[in-house]
């Protein structure tokens, strides 16, 4: 039966889907679904992960993986069935010329073969995960379909050296909402699209997979874990460095590492130099129930975020989240949005310690100084669960983004 015509009906936009990698795309479609809106999954690319999370059995929102025309005849065969099935279709076409003549020709036919499924498929509005191509097919869709369209941005997409200004002011500046996901997005996307409509949401955890419980004394070696993909803005390069540095100077530990990536074997090898074997355990990429395990054996977890030499950043990291509401300390960096949660010192720890990026003398002390026996442990755990349930509830943020976004409110 087909919605009507006042039922809100929002086609959320990704490249890939489902990624392992993007739990928060998942925790904000259940939570939005929670709330009563209607969503539908449209993906640029099919999957190529082998492993996937267990929350993403829950989500009930159907997935349509759109058509990709890697051929010229696929191209023109697109274009005639828009023109065919699209109201307007050559009128719209030539209002989107200022920014489909700056696209690859795939991208535009998927923005066509968007407009045709959110026509067929009664959407009333699209959101897209990320300002990259997500973004620009869903501009096109959008224009085609006459319908309102919003963008969530990260990190790559805005951060990276390959990002093209211009062009993305120009789709920020169309898009009826931006959505930050915090106050330092916020700050450089408006140096980018002043103009734009920019509305801070922060990425949201759903608590009650991530019950707290007080951290426990440190008992034998210091049990360090990390979680991210193995690629140079994790930082966990400086993270080994620290290890050895730490080792030196008489702290017992064990490092722990959950991630894979294009550094795997750089970084073991770096371990090997080191003479970390033994020392650090690669667990490779695991599902988000045995990450929560690792976080609750752990003493402390590490992001070492860095800003890479391509500009490429993180954004805020849902696994300090992760860590944070669970009651174990997190030790950081200060990258992007990630001092919005992670705040304190080596000497006055608040939410956690927070270190400037690439410091492994620093990173080494902060090791030595969570171990001892005198570390405010509890205390920063409890503020730092505070913290999240207070500004990172899926639930609450799920209503600031469909607020913000035009869904359900």
């Amino acid at each position: 039966m087909r919605p009507s015509e006042t039922t809100v009906r929002i086609g959320y936009v990704v490249k890939v889907y489902p990624r392992f990698s993007e739990t928060f795309v998942v925790t904000e479609i259940l939570a939005r679904e929670a709330h009563g809106e209607q969503i539908e999954v449209f993906a640029l690319r099919p999957t190529t992960d082998t492993h996937f999370h267990a929350a993403l059995a829950r989500v009930q929102a159907p997935v349509h993986h759109l058509p990709r025309a890697l051929k010229a005849s696929q191209l023109w065969e697109t274009i005639a069935r828009g023109h065919a099935e699209l109201p307007g279709f050559a009128e719209r076409m030539a209002e989107l010329l200022p920014l489909t003549s700056r696209l690859e020709a795939d991208e535009v036919a998927q923005g066509i073969e968007l407009a045709l499924a959110v026509r067929a498929r009664g959407i009333t509005r699209l959101h897209a995960h990320f300002a990259s191509a997500q973004a620009r097919v869903t501009a096109i869709a959008a224009g085609l379909a006459g319908i309102p369209w919003s963008v969530t941005t990260h990190a790559k997409d805005i951060f990276h050296e390959d990002v093209d200004r211009d062009l993305l002011a120009d789709l920020l500046h169309d898009a009826e909402t931006v959505v930050a996901i915090s106050d330092y997005n916020e700050r450089h996307l408006a140096g980018i699209a002043p103009h734009a409509t920019v509305a801070r949401v922060a990425n949201g955890l759903d608590l009650t997979g991530f019950p707290y419980r007080a951290p426990r004394p440190v008992d034998g070696p210091l049990r360090v874990l990390a979680v991210g993909r193995l690629v140079e803005k994790k930082g966990f390069g400086v993270l080994l460095d620290a290890a050895v540095r730490a080792r030196a100077a008489g702290l017992d530990l064990r490092v722990e590492v959950a991630g894979g990536g294009e550094l795997a074997d750089v970084l073991a090898a770096q371990a090997n130099r080191l003479g970390l074997d033994g020392i650090v355990t690669w667990l490779g990429s695991r599902p988000q129930d045995e990450v929560l395990e690792h976080l609750r054996d752990a003493d402390v977890f590490v992001a070492p975020c860095v800003v890479g030499a391509d500009g490429n950043a993180d954004g805020l990291p849902t696994v300090i989240l992760e860590a944070m509401a669970v009651g174990t300390p997190v030790v950081s960096t200060a990258v992007t949005g990630i001092p919005e949660v992670v705040r304190g010192t080596v000497d006055e720890p608040e939410t956690g310690v927070l270190l400037t990026p690439g410091d492994v003398e620093g990173l080494a002390g902060a090791l030595a100084r969570v171990a001892a026996a005198d570390f405010p442990r509890e205390a920063v755990a409890e503020r730092a669960r505070a913290l999240v349930e207070r500004e990172h509830d899926t639930r609450t943020q799920a209503r600031l983004l469909a607020v913000s976004t035009g869904g359900a409110a």
